[in-house]
């Protein structure tokens, strides 16, 4: 039986349109609100079509010494060119990118997840640090 673990794929988001880029900042203020973005294909497009398509990305935090993480929001994206006419035959697109704020007191772990309908699973993590 496969587990969830052995599923999610990884790498560098330079070479592999599926890994879903982080971006924070390094160092945040304690107690203090802070964007977090988490989008796919930004040095290699991934396809945004019916047939192939990210359908959703969701961003996580472990704060240091916790044994769970917390979801922190997920962007689900449904618009991919469909139409009553068939797959492609729209102009209405999303774009596969989240944005979210939220707050911490402990530094940790950004994780982001992202589904391909084709490729699965990815992941990738960003280390924060709380001042």
């Amino acid at each position: 039986m496969a587990e969830l673990k052995e599923l999610l794929q990884g790498g560098d988001w330079k070479a592999e349109k599926h890994v879903p880029v982080i971006e924070v900042a390094d160092k945040v203020k304690k107690g203090e609100l802070f964007k977090v973005t988490a989008g796919v294909g930004k040095e290699i497009a991934h396809p945004n079509k019916a047939e192939h398509h990210i359908g959703w990305i969701a961003v996580y935090f472990l704060p240091k010494g916790e044994k769970f993480p917390y979801q922190i929001g997920k962007g689900e994206f449904s618009a991919h060119g469909a139409s009553v006419q068939g797959a492609d035959t729209s102009t209405v697109y999303t774009h596969h990118e989240v944005t979210l704020s939220f707050k911490t007191d402990k530094p940790g772990t950004v994780l982001a997840v992202s589904y391909c309908n084709i490729h699965g699973l990815w992941q990738n993590t960003k280390e924060l640090t709380v001042e």
